[in-house]
């Protein structure tokens, strides 16, 4: 049995609220994960525990407080994932993954991949002209490729950008709404302007999309075009048909990159038709040039809870599916 040890950190408590969270919730986080006890007094936090468990917690303290120097806002995702890394020796550092800055938004804020996913996801959109961003809701899939899109614009590399999703009803159907067809087809394309406004500020957008230099668009408007020199986001891929996707993978012209994006478990699509994203994948898995993330509930960036939710679903789907392949077993 281990003996209960006291170590001491010298922490700076200029950084101290940011990295002990509202009402110490991310000591009391750190306390439970790690079986310690942590004191803080006169500048000096007290580690108290087994050898183990306090080695343990001064690493994450040192990475958290790391964090805040740096100017970083520590939140619950960044205390979570530094706690989870304890447990994988292989994974990479949130330190180096902070060091990826992409671009600010208009407000100042600081984009950045947030997960060891969400770096792999960036460096693969850097270094190939297409990749499948695939994974759960709130992976930043849409929104890292957003930014990506528009740094490329505002250094010259590319002249556009183009920003697609397929119209698809859930429920209700488009001619019902009111309007003419671009305020049908608005509300599908809502979150892409919404991600525009925030890192681009609406006054830049209205004025490049005036100049047509970025467009947001249904998918069928991209039928009979050929698409260069432009950073193309198709987002929503899950809901194309497969006569759909080839049209748009057909489209792209010289000089252009996309980003494809989809959620394979969300998908809209009527019964019985096959989504165009994993025909895709099925077809385009050889080919080197075009890379492929998956993204997991580990690299959820919203609510702690939907992370759970995320993983429980995943949990549920893998039970789901190992029972169905038990049963086709056991038939005769």
């Amino acid at each position: 049995m281990e003996h209960i040890i006291t170590r001491e950190l010298e922490i700076s408590q200029e950084h101290a609220r940011n990295v002990f969270g509202s009402i110490d919730t991310f000591v009391k986080d750190i306390e439970k994960r790690l079986h310690v006890t942590l004191v803080n007094r006169n500048g000096k936090l007290k580690i108290m525990g087994r050898e183990t468990d306090t080695s343990a917690a001064e690493n994450v303290l040192q990475q958290l407080f790391a964090l805040s120097e740096r100017g970083t806002q520590v939140t619950q995702q960044q205390v979570n994932y530094i706690l989870d890394e304890m447990e994988d020796p292989e994974g990479v550092s949130l330190l180096t993954i902070d060091q990826d800055l992409i671009c600010h938004t208009m407000s100042g804020k600081c984009v950045k991949p947030k997960t060891a996913g969400q770096k792999k996801y960036v460096d693969a959109i850097r270094n190939h002209m297409i990749v499948f961003g695939l994974g759960p809701a709130g992976t930043g899939k849409t929104y890292l490729a957003m930014a990506m899109a528009i740094t490329a614009f505002k250094n010259n590399e590319v002249g556009r950008i183009i920003l697609t999703r397929p119209a698809i009803e859930a429920g209700e159907k488009l001619g019902f709404l009111p309007g003419d067809m671009q305020s049908k087809v608005d509300p599908y394309l809502r979150p892409l302007y919404d991600a525009l406004y925030q890192i681009m500020g609406a006054e830049s957008f209205q004025r490049n999309m005036e100049k047509g230099l970025i467009e947001v668009a249904p998918l069928a408007y991209m039928r009979g075009r050929t698409l260069d020199n432009a950073y193309i986001i198709l987002d929503e891929a899950q809901n194309t048909t497969p006569a759909q996707m080839k049209m748009f993978l057909t489209r792209i012209g010289f000089g252009s990159k996309v980003v494809i994006t989809g959620d394979r478990t969300q998908k809209d699509l009527s019964e019985n038709t096959v989504s165009g994203l994993d025909i895709a994948l099925r077809v385009l898995s050889h080919l080197e040039e075009i890379a492929f993330c998956n993204l997991t509930a580990k690299d959820v960036v919203r609510h702690p809870l939907v992370q759970k939710i995320v993983k429980a679903y995943e949990d549920y789907e893998d039970t789901r599916t190992s029972t169905s392949k038990k049963k086709g077993k056991s038939r005769p």
